[in-house]
Parts: C-alpha cells; sequence; structure tokens
C-alpha cells in the first residue's frame, strides 16, 4: 500500500526504512546547511530529530536559508524547524533547542543518545567540541566546512578532515583535530578558492551565515547564495542516510 517514503523504499528498501525510522539525528546549526539537511532527513523518515540552534531568523537569511521566509522572520530557528519536520512527518519525534553550541553547553547534550550527529555550525571551538564529543560517545559524525564565499557546488567533497585541501576552515579544523587527538572526522568542503566579495559587508549582528569564521576573535560575513550552502546540506544528508542504513 502507498504511503509517503513508498518511493524511497523503491531503492532502499523496507529493512532499511525501518533503521532509518529507528534512528535519531541531532543537527546542529539550522541556517544555509542545516535548513536543508533537516528537511532531506524529514523526508527521509528519520523517525527522531533533535535540533540545535539559538539564532532566530533575519532579514539576511532569506537569500539562501530554506526555512527563512517573510512569515517565519524573528522566530527562532530551531522552532520554525521543528514545525516544519511535524508538517511533512507527524510520527517523526523531534526536539528544538534554542541553544547555542559551544564547549559551555557541551554537557546538556547526551552524545551516547544519538545515531549520527551532523554539524552545521559555524564557529570553530562549536565544530571541535561537537567532534570530540561524538568521538568520545562513539557516535558517528558528519561536519560542514565553509560554504560562504563560493560559487560552484560542483566543487564540494566529501572526506576525511585530513584529507582536504584549499578550504580555510579545513585548514583549521585539520590542525586543531590533531592538538586534541580527534582521529577522523569526515567533512563536506569545497576545493573551490574563496572568492572576493565585491564590496565589503556592512557590520552586522550575529546570525549563522553558513561559512561565517570565527578566528582569533575576528569574525567575518561572507558572501553567500542559494545554491552552495544547499548543495552542501543535500550532500551531509545523504552521507547521514547512507551511513544509517549501511550503503
Amino acid at each position: 500500500m502507498p504511503d509517503q517514503f513508498a518511493r524511497t523504499r523503491m531503492l532502499l528498501g523496507t529493512e532499511a526504512l525501518e533503521k532509518l525510522r529507528n534512528s535519531r539525528v541531532a543537527v546542529f546549526g539550522l541556517g544555509g546547511v542545516g535548513g536543508y539537511v533537516v528537511e532531506a532527513l524529514a523526508r527521509s523518515g528519520v523517525g527522531a530529530l533533535d535540533l540545535v540552534d539559538n539564532d532566530r531568523f533575519s532579514l539576511t537569511n532569506l537569500n539562501r536559508q530554506l526555512l527563512a521566509t517573510h512569515e517565519t522572520l524573528g522566530k527562532y530557528k530551531a522552532d520554525v524547524a521543528a514545525e516544519r519536520v511535524r508538517a511533512i512527518n507527524p510520527e517523526c519525534r523531534v526536539v528544538p533547542y534554542n541553544t547555542f553550541f559551544l564547549p559551555e553547553t557541551r554537557d546538556q547534550f547526551d552524545f551516547t543518545l544519538y545515531d549520527y550527529v551532523v554539524d552545521a555550525i559555524d564557529t570553530v571551538t562549536g565544530k571541535l567540541a561537537l567532534a570530540e564529543a561524538a568521538q568520545a560517545a562513539g557516535t558517528p559524525i558528519i561536519s560542514s566546512m565553509g560554504t560562504g564565499n563560493k560559487l560552484d557546488p560542483s566543487a564540494l567533497r566529501i572526506a576525511d578532515i585530513y584529507e582536504t585541501s584549499v578550504c580555510p576552515l579545513a585548514r583549521v579544523m585539520r590542525a586543531q583535530c590533531r592538538k586534541r587527538g580527534i582521529s577522523r572526522l569526515k567533512v563536506v568542503y569545497s576545493v573551490e578558492p574563496p572568492v572576493r566579495p565585491l564590496e565589503a559587508a556592512a557590520e552586522e549582528g550575529p546570525e549563522d551565515s553558513s561559512g561565517t569564521q570565527k578566528t582569533a576573535g575576528r569574525r567575518d560575513t561572507p558572501g553567500s547564495t542559494a545554491f552552495v550552502p544547499s548543495s552542501a546540506g543535500l550532500l551531509l544528508a545523504a552521507e547521514v542516510v547512507k551511513d544509517l542504513v549501511g550503503l
């Protein structure tokens, strides 16, 4: 009998769909990358999603973030994402957290409860804390590197962090992962050199810009498009689904 996952079942099979239904995935960061991760996981039949982001939607999110509309401006991204998931799959057990993930908030989450973790946040300290927590718990994790100042979605690659090149954020992460004893970290990154913005962005308040990097206390707001962050998000989600079902 047809159901909403019938077309997916045709490719993955009933056993794989059952694995997805019984899986719990945490997505940290719900902006240009993370919003598409959540969308794809919900539509793939993942049975439980923990959605973590303390940001609210702002006007500059509208050019690239799936969940950003004029109706959601000012609303918490985690709450909007949870509502979206419930509308797609009412059976999905979704929990939103209006929390900014940093080493200081790490203890609010039990990583042993997750079958997979997706890192779509944009701070180096947060990314490293996620990688350390996942490794300590033995939980698979995949991390998004920088998607800001990029124009070519075909330049995105999937690799271990120690096999990356070109991406400035990946370079920082490689060095810090070595220092912290993080033995491996699956990432989505781009081999496209960052594009120089045509004009400097005006000073803005904090927001998830899917590529903003915090290094040595400095925050630069990059340019971004509708097609590179979204492509990275779909690649992340595809890897999660394939790993969960054993493809």
